[in-house]
């Protein structure tokens, strides 16, 4: 497929009335570089070099995968295949059920992996801008964790060598260039990193096609099927990016075909903005079994599931009272997704009126997908009442109880800021070091402030801490905020594990956070991928 470079020149002139960026193959480093609203000097990802990995590990055992950023086209729509940047997957030692595909998708391989497992996996950059793998929710040495400053080179190789050392559960894997995520992900880039452990086996859940994985995502076409991204440039950067239409493991009007029988669905949010108020049309219950981190201790059940950006779930649902030729629908409920009061409530029509307006809002009801009972169930699982056992974190065992560390996040300047900082890609500020082995208290508090345009309290942010997972200590919310907050804060779930946390408007999260294992330099930010790309993100350090 032929490249097309746009230069910043021509992207500042589209962008600024309005354009569409159409996506026909070709750079973004250019055109990102042209949309970017952060003001610190960073280095530019084109100029980003890997650095030589540490020698390999000596116990390393036999699995090794191939995996390649690829450019590509896919059937999407009808009337013609759509070019996308996609990952291609080969085991070259060990099993070869280790790697699983979605038929017919543009998403990446779903790759199986048992704890305690390690795996050398050979990435090579086949597009023409630098990328870099971030294993999300990995508990990762640095150097293997996809920090931008490891972005590999246009054509080059890095090799990532760990040891799986989380407990079973769903994590994901997505490029993490600076100013380049955004893109890349909603151009195809995403796969699936599924843990298995023998807690996980000996609760007894459904397994090989009944254990089905769904990533849900937001994308705009033009009439010639070619995927739209930014078309209000500016606006659709400060708001994040919402699509017109959803697609479900890359595909539109998706319908699962199942048994009258017991499944095992996992959830990704894998949409670059979008928060899902996920519900079963006909309101019955949704019995979740697991979050970010793995499975919970019991199964507990929600009307509805609050899932922001890079958030999972995972459902036991039970269709063997459904009679045959039936359908169910999972929907997304409306809600209030602006800040409270009347700047909020202003800043909220601003966004919908300048941002994409052919999208569906943020807080609009819509169908996700469709399940169709096609025939009679072939075995029977009877719900677990015990799935797993959690060590929780103490307060009183934090080194900080008395003063959590605290990160405002604001909107200033049409960008976002934690503590009225930018993302620069080697600093860390003295309140960002944190101890090894030490138990703390982070606050991410959205409250609003600055003099930028937007009161940072009007949009949500979904925060998360690379390298860790995490505990939800608790959640406050301001009086302004409440009626609001009101229409999404029962679907979180904060009973187990996690490594992203949606920040409502006037909202402050506490939560439970232990660096142990491996010293060096991680990220947290914001994982609304525009906000990320502006520079709502920074750095942490790990220090002896």
């Amino acid at each position: 497929m032929k490249s097309k470079s746009i230069s910043r020149r021509d992207f500042l002139r589209t962008a600024g009335v309005g354009t569409a960026v159409l996506f026909t193959g070709g750079t973004f480093a250019n055109l990102l570089s042209g949309c970017s609203l952060a003001e610190e000097a960073v280095r530019p990802a084109a100029t980003l070099q890997s650095t030589p990995l540490r020698s390999s590990p000596a116990n390393l055992t036999g699995l090794e995968i191939a995996l390649s950023a690829i450019e590509d086209r896919v059937d999407i729509l009808p009337g013609g295949a759509t070019p996308v940047w996609r990952y291609q997957g080969e085991v070259l030692k060990g099993a070869a059920s280790v790697l699983q595909t979605l038929p017919g998708s543009y998403l990446g391989p779903v790759l199986r992996l048992r704890r305690g497992q390690q795996v050398r996996v050979q990435f090579n950059n086949a597009l023409i801008d630098p990328s870099i793998i971030h294993w999300h929710g990995l508990h990762l040495p640095e150097d293997m964790d996809g920090h931008p400053r490891y972005a590999v080179p246009a054509g080059q190789n890095y090799t990532y060598e760990f040891t799986v050392n989380n407990r079973a559960g769903t994590y994901w894997f997505h490029p993490h260039p600076h100013q380049l995520t955004g893109p890349q992900v909603y151009y195809g880039l995403a796969g699936l990193f599924l843990v298995s452990d023998e807690e996980e086996d000996e609760a007894g859940l459904p397994i090989g096609e009944y254990d089905i994985p769904l990533v849900i995502q937001d994308r705009t076409f033009d009439a010639d099927n070619r995927l739209v991204y930014l078309p209000n440039g500016m606006m659709d950067q400060m708001n994040g990016f919402l699509g017109d239409r959803i697609l479900v493991n890359g595909k539109p009007d998706f319908t699962l075909p199942v048994e009258a029988g017991v499944y095992r669905l996992r959830l990704l949010n894998g949409s670059n903005s979008r928060v899902y108020k996920l519900a079963w049309e006909d309101g019955l219950p949704l019995v979740v079994i697991a979050t970010d981190g793995g499975l919970l201790e019991k199964p507990i059940k929600r009307d509805y599931v609050t899932l922001g950006p890079g958030e999972r779930i995972e459902l036991w649902a039970d269709f063997s009272e459904r009679r045959l030729g039936s359908d169910m629908r999972l929907v997304s409920l409306p809600f209030t997704a602006g800040g409270g009061g009347m700047m909020g409530g202003m800043m909220g029509g601003m966004g919908g009126m300048m941002g994409n307006s052919g999208a569906l809002p943020n807080g609009a009801r819509f169908e996700v997908l469709r399940v169709r009972i096609e025939k009679k169930a072939s075995e029977r699982h009877l719900l677990p009442e015990k799935l797993s056992t959690i060590s929780r974190y103490q307060l009183k065992d934090s080194v900080n109880a008395r003063k959590p560390r605290n990160f405002d996040l604001f909107m200033q300047q049409m960008t976002g800021t934690i503590n009225g900082r930018r993302f620069q890609m080697d600093a860390v500020a003295d309140d960002e070091v944190v101890r090894l082995n030490d138990l703390e208290v982070w606050q991410f508090a959205n409250l609003g402030g600055g003099m930028g345009m937007m009161g940072g309290g009007s949009l949500p942010h979904p925060m998360h801490i690379h390298g860790v997972q995490f505990q939800v200590l608790e959640r406050q919310v301001e009086q302004a905020f409440r009626s609001e907050y009101r229409t999404v804060s029962a679907g979180f779930v904060d009973e187990g594990w996690k490594d992203t946390v949606l920040v409502m408007p006037g909202e402050r999260v506490r939560v439970l956070i232990k660096f142990d294992d491996y010293t060096g330099l991680y990220l947290y930010h914001c994982h609304n991928l525009e906000h990320e790309d502006a520079g709502m993100m920074r750095n942490y350090r790990v220090k002896a």
